[in-house]
C-alpha cells in the first residue's frame, strides 16, 4: 500500500479507524434493526449537534450540493424571492441553485476574504420582501466565517426563513438553532463530522417543516423532505434504499462528537486553527481571509514570493501532506489547509513539520523549527 497521507484539505477530513471499521461491516437491510437502531440514534445525535430540540434532522444519500438543493427546495414556494448571502464561491452556488429552478434570487457578494455585513443585510430587507434568506457559514473558498447569529437576529423580525449552509461549519463551529433562530442547517458528512463522503445532512426547524408542510408540492421527487419524513422518524419504512453503509459510519462519527463533548471540540477547533496560524505566520504565510472573520475549520494561505502552487503541493503531498489548491480567482495564489474534525495534536504539528521541510527543499529558507515552536506555544497556552 502507498504511505498514509494526511489529508488537511478542506474535507473530507481524515477519518478515525473507529468510523473506518463501521463503514466496513457487512451491509445490512436497509429496513433492518441494525440500520434502524443507527440511523435513529444518528437523526437524534445530529440534533444535539446543532442545538435544535425540536424540528426535523434528515440523512439522505448525495452531497453537501443535494442539500443546499433540497434546502431551498422545501422552503421557497412559487412566486416567493430568496436573499443570498454570498461570501465567495459556494454562497455563489447557491444563488444558482436556486436560479436553476426558476425561483427569484437576489444576491449579496462580499469581496473574497471578507462577509456581508450585518448592515447590509438589514439594508436588503427593508428594500424588498423576501421569504427566505440563505447563507453560507464558511465558505470553503475563501475561509470567510459568516457572524450568523448577527444576521439571525435582524432576519427573525421579517418573517423570512434563516438558512444556513454549515458544511465546512457544523459540529465544529456553534450553530445553536433554537437560541439563535436559525430554519435550517444543511451540511455534509465529511467535514467537521469526521466521517467519508457520500451524505447529505439537513435539520429543519418546526418552522421551517410548517412551510414545507403549507407547500402543494415542490418541483422534486426525491429532494422531497416529506417523502423522507416518514423514514427518518421509522427507518423501517421505504421510500428510497438509503447509503446503510455510510449512515452507519456517520452515526458513529455523532457518538465521537458528544463523548469529546460539542462545547470542548468548539475550543479544540479554534485553539487548533489559532496553532496552525501562527505556524504559517512564522513561516512567511499570509492569509487571503480577513481577520475579523477567520474560520475555526481552515485556512486559505497566501504564497510568499517564490513559491510556485504545484511544486509546493507536489512535495508537501510528498512529506505525507495533502492540502488543496485556490479556487477561481484564487488559484496558484493560495493553498486551502482544512483543521477540522478530529484532527489531533500530532497532527497539527506535523503538517507544520513537513511544511517547513517542504519550503527547504523548494529553496525558501527559514529559522528551523519556528512553525512547530509557534504552534506550541498556542498549544500550551504559552506567550
Amino acid at each position: 500500500m502507498a504511505q498514509q497521507k494526511l489529508l488537511l484539505i478542506p474535507g473530507p477530513s481524515p477519518v478515525l479507524p473507529r468510523i473506518l471499521d463501521r463503514l466496513a461491516e457487512p451491509t445490512v437491510s436497509h429496513v433492518g434493526p441494525e440500520m434502524g437502531a443507527d440511523l435513529k440514534e444518528a437523526v437524534v445525535n445530529l440534533k444535539k449537534i446543532v442545538f435544535c430540540e425540536r424540528g426535523e434532522a434528515f440523512i439522505v444519500a448525495g452531497a453537501g450540493t443535494l442539500s443546499m438543493e433540497m434546502a431551498l427546495l422545501n422552503t421557497v414556494a412559487p412566486g416567493e424571492r430568496a436573499l443570498v448571502l454570498s461570501q465567495g464561491y459556494f454562497g455563489d452556488r447557491m444563488a444558482e441553485i436556486g436560479r436553476a429552478f426558476g425561483m427569484s434570487v437576489d444576491l449579496i457578494q462580499s469581496r473574497w476574504g471578507t462577509v456581508v455585513s450585518p448592515d447590509e443585510l438589514a439594508i436588503a430587507l427593508r428594500k424588498a420582501v423576501y421569504r427566505v434568506v440563505a447563507v453560507t457559514h464558511v465558505d470553503t473558498a475563501t475561509g470567510s466565517c459568516a457572524p450568523i447569529e448577527d444576521y439571525a437576529k435582524i432576519v427573525r423580525p421579517t418573517g423570512a426563513l434563516f438558512i444556513v449552509d454549515g458544511v465546512c461549519a457544523t459540529g465544529g463551529i456553534p450553530e445553536r438553532m433554537d437560541d439563535w433562530g436559525i430554519d435550517v442547517v444543511l451540511t455534509a458528512a465529511q467535514k467537521c463530522f469526521g466521517a467519508p463522503p457520500g451524505l447529505a445532512v439537513l435539520v429543519l426547524s418546526e418552522r421551517a417543516m410548517d412551510k414545507r408542510k403549507s407547500m402543494p408540492s415542490v418541483p422534486a421527487y426525491y429532494s422531497d423532505l416529506l417523502r423522507w419524513l416518514p423514514i427518518m422518524n421509522d427507518p423501517t419504512k421505504y421510500f428510497s434504499t438509503p447509503c446503510v453503509n455510510e449512515i452507519r459510519s456517520f452515526a458513529e462519527g455523532t457518538r465521537v462528537i458528544l463523548e469529546e463533548g460539542i462545547e470542548n471540540r468548539f475550543r479544540r477547533h479554534g485553539l487548533f486553527a489559532r496553532a496552525i496560524r501562527a505556524g504559517l505566520s512564522a513561516l512567511g504565510f499570509t492569509f487571503l481571509t480577513d481577520s475579523s472573520c477567520l474560520a475555526d475549520t481552515l485556512s486559505v494561505a497566501v504564497y510568499p514570493e517564490g513559491v510556485e502552487d504545484k511544486a509546493f503541493r507536489g512535495r508537501y503531498a510528498e512529506k505525507g501532506v495533502v492540502v488543496a489548491g485556490g479556487l477561481a480567482q484564487t488559484a496558484g495564489k493560495v493553498f486551502r489547509m482544512g483543521h477540522m474534525g478530529n484532527l489531533t495534536k500530532d497532527q497539527v504539528e506535523f503538517a507544520l513539520g513537513a511544511l517547513e521541510e517542504t519550503l527547504a527543499d523548494l529553496g525558501v529558507r527559514r529559522e528551523p523549527g519556528a512553525a512547530v515552536a509557534a504552534a506550541r506555544r498556542i498549544l500550551e497556552g504559552r506567550p
